[in-house]
């Protein structure tokens, strides 16, 4: 029996064999290809700077997402292996293969075999850029294209698809131009979800300095350069170092020229440069030495008022007289050139004309000088300001995000398409200097970062399609099945609000549905908000909210509860309605991606659809009592309070994993602030003798107090 063989065994092996054969052969790595796999090596030479170094770092990171392992990263060629990613700009070895590059930030990404004589001959991946930036742009075009990771990843958890290679042709050679927009890149606003969901309490800031760093990197994955890192902050702060260490440039918003904290100005001290010029020109120049040494800094000059106010609303010698006011304003910005030159003679300069600002150039009371390139802001709600002004070398500063007791907060409220058009007509316009973009906490409005971003470094697309880009993002974000239903919600979306009053009627925010809820609530209760800003802030002053419409009691109060209650029930349908087709199109969304479809499309449509009609209840309510039915109005409120219950119920989906108690810190919006005075409210109506609620307009003085919480009692240097 030893010798028996068994023909059928034969006849398999000879069946298997072409197939294998032929298996083997579509697997094998390809002779014009270079194979990036778990062995594939990162080399980038000791010579490059900090910041490229530390992208690679994030490369290596995306290497391990794809093939389960990170890469070695070296410093020399002798340390290479048979396929190497060779990274930088300016070390001779870079620059022996590197293309040449002439314009800022442009870069190139080739494949070519191995030049290097000290080191084992192989295939290498070139990543180089024009300068520092462009390397690090060549880092994370290269991770996007060819490994799968979203720049916004962190914001979306979108994780790339686990791969054993990916085969990169030989013949690979592409070079990406300078960028449209010279400056582009974040503020970060208004940070109070940020604050409480990433404290940096350890830090000594607000935010974490791991929180601050995903934020950096988010923006160079964007390809942007440039941040404002808070609100309310002094120029020696971790996160502006940590700024530096990633390549980032420092600027300043409209509020702190030349980084001068003025929402911490001392309470004792006057603020009048009319009368006391060397105090202030003291704080700048203060302001000025205190930030790091070799950070790269675009400076902002100009004059505001405390806690982001006009100026005139601290100087009574101006007040009212946009002339001398302009005078003034032009007066700080001369001082603040000579006093920055005076250190950093090469220095560059911005204004934004935020409110007043543009009011003033627009009638002739300030005139920039030309080695300042102005700044035209928007009205929060994506429109540009400058009237047709706008010319070449000019710039924007726009929300996606905006805090204003009208805007958003926490969720998506500019459409694509107005930014394709605004933004459209500064680039027709050559205004392409400079673009900051307010995104206030980010993980809301991720989408429509993305949609700025992308037109500032790369220009309008073709077509300037946003349905496009909803049915793009969509796929990208949720999958192909579903990509077109998305697509849909999202332009619907944007045209489910119902607007405010007048030829320029702008959309209800999040914000404006719970501020003026609160309004409305605090009116009818004590007669009005009452302000003791005195006794319960700390040394510096509040920042300021806008107005509302209809404030004060009787006819003011009746009106403006009118008026909500029609536009929100005009608008109901249309969200009861978008909801219905959101909750239906799930069921083709990818699964691994129905968490960030409830985080994105669920929530932010939950809390829009709930908000407007937890006002129009409440505005309801108040037209009840009005009118002394008591039942109707306990009603009213009561369904209010289960729409608020219902905002927190899709947050609270929206708070998975990294994202747990993600709300926490929303002190702006003030959802549950909202639910408080409703609750009060409830009360009252049974109960006129019930507590009444506190005398302060929490939405500002809570949020700044923990936002600004880490400074503890810390002050503008003046002296």
């Amino acid at each position: 029996m030893s010798g028996f063989t068994c023909p059928r065994w034969s006849l398999l092996a000879v069946s298997l064999a072409v197939p294998l054969a032929v298996f083997a052969q579509q697997n094998a790595p390809s002779r014009d290809a270079a194979v990036l796999d778990s062995s594939t090596v990162l080399l980038v030479p000791a010579e490059e700077p900090g910041p490229v170094q530390e992208a690679a770092k994030d490369l290596a990171g995306d290497f391990e997402k794809v093939f389960g392992k990170k890469p070695r990263i070296v410093t020399r060629s002798q340390d290479a292996g048979p396929v190497t990613v060779l990274i930088g700009f300016r070390s001779p070895l870079v620059r022996s293969v590197a293309p040449r590059l002439i314009d800022a930030e442009s870069f190139s990404i080739s494949a070519q075999p191995s030049k290097w004589t000290d080191g084992p001959a192989g295939k290498v991946v070139l990543l180089t850029g024009a300068d520092m930036r462009g390397t690090i742009f060549a880092i994370y075009q290269f991770s996007q294209d060819q490994l799968g990771v979203d720049p916004l990843y962190y914001w979306t958890d979108r994780e790339p698809a686990r791969r054993a290679r990916i085969e990169v042709a030989m013949s690979w050679n592409k070079s990406f131009a300078a960028p449209v927009v010279k400056y582009r890149g974040f503020f970060i606003n208004d940070e109070d979800l940020l604050t409480g969901w990433a404290p940096g309490t350890k830090d000594g800031t607000g935010i974490s300095l791991d929180a601050w760093n995903k934020i950096y990197e988010t923006i160079l994955r964007l390809k942007g350069n440039i941040v404002a890192p808070g609100t309310w902050i002094f120029p020696d702060e971790p996160q502006i170092q940590l700024a530096g260490k990633r390549g980032l440039i420092i600027t300043q918003h409209h509020a702190i020229p030349l980084g001068m904290n003025v929402a911490r100005w001392p309470r004792d001290v006057p603020y009048a440069y009319s009368s006391h010029a060397d105090i202030l020109e003291h704080a700048w120049k203060n302001a000025v030495a205190a930030y790091p040494a070799g950070q790269e800094v675009l400076w902002t000059v100009g004059l505001r008022g405390l806690s982001d106010s006009s100026y005139a609303a601290a100087d009574p010698s101006v007040a009212g007289n946009d002339q001398a006011l302009g005078q003034l304003v032009g007066k700080a910005i001369a001082t603040q050139l000579r006093i920055v030159r005076e250190r950093f003679p090469d220095a560059h300069f911005i204004t934004n004309l935020w409110q007043e600002g543009a009011r003033l150039v627009q009638q002739g009371h300030l005139s920039i000088p030309p080695e300042v390139n102005t700044v035209w802001a928007d009205d929060g709600f994506g429109y540009l300001q400058d009237r047709g002004q706008v010319t070449t070398g000019q710039g924007a500063y726009y929300h996606v995000a905006m805090m204003n007791g009208r805007a958003n907060q926490l969720t998506e409220m500019v459409p694509v398409e107005r930014i394709y058009g605004e933004f459209g007509r500064y680039i027709k316009a050559g205004a392409t200097h400079y673009m900051l973009l307010n995104t206030s906490d980010i993980r809301p409005v991720s989408m429509t970062t993305k949609a700025v971003m992308d037109v500032c470094w790369g220009g309008l697309p073709a077509g300037a399609d946003a349905m496009r880009f909803y049915r793009d993002w969509s796929a990208e974000q949720f999958g192909d099945k579903a990509a077109d239903k998305i697509a849909a919600i999202y332009k619907d979306y944007f045209e489910a609000p119902a607007k405010s009053a007048g030829p320029q009627g702008r959309e209800l925010g999040d914000q404006y549905y719970h501020s003026q809820a609160k309004s409305l609530l605090l009116q009818q209760m004590v007669g009005s908000p009452l302000y003791n800003l005195s006794a319960q802030t700390p040394k510096w002053v509040a920042p300021r909210v806008l107005d509302f419409p209809g404030q004060g009691r009787g006819r003011g109060l009746a009106a403006a509860a009118t008026a909500d209650s029609q536009r929100c029930r005009e608008a109901q349908p249309r969200w009861d309605a978008l909801w219905t087709r959101a909750v239906e199109a799930q069921a083709a969304v990818a699964a691994e991606r129905k968490p960030f479809y409830s985080a994105h499309v669920l929530a932010m449509i939950a809390i829009c659809k709930e908000s407007n009609r937890m006002l129009g209840l409440t505005a309801d309510a108040i037209q009840a009592l009005a009118g002394n039915n008591r039942a109707e109005a306990r009603t009213s409120v009561t369904r209010a309070l289960q729409s608020i219950a219902e905002i927190r119920k899709a947050e609270s989906a929206a708070e998975y994993g990294k994202w747990k108690n993600w709300y926490h810190g929303d002190w702006l919006t003030g959802v549950d602030r909202t639910a408080e005075l409703l609750g009060m409210f409830l009360k009252q109506i049974d109960d006129p003798g019930a507590p009444m609620p506190p005398p302060i307009r929490w939405e500002n003085w809570e949020a700044y107090n923990h936002i600004m919480h880490y400074e503890g009692d810390r002050s503008v240097d003046v002296k």
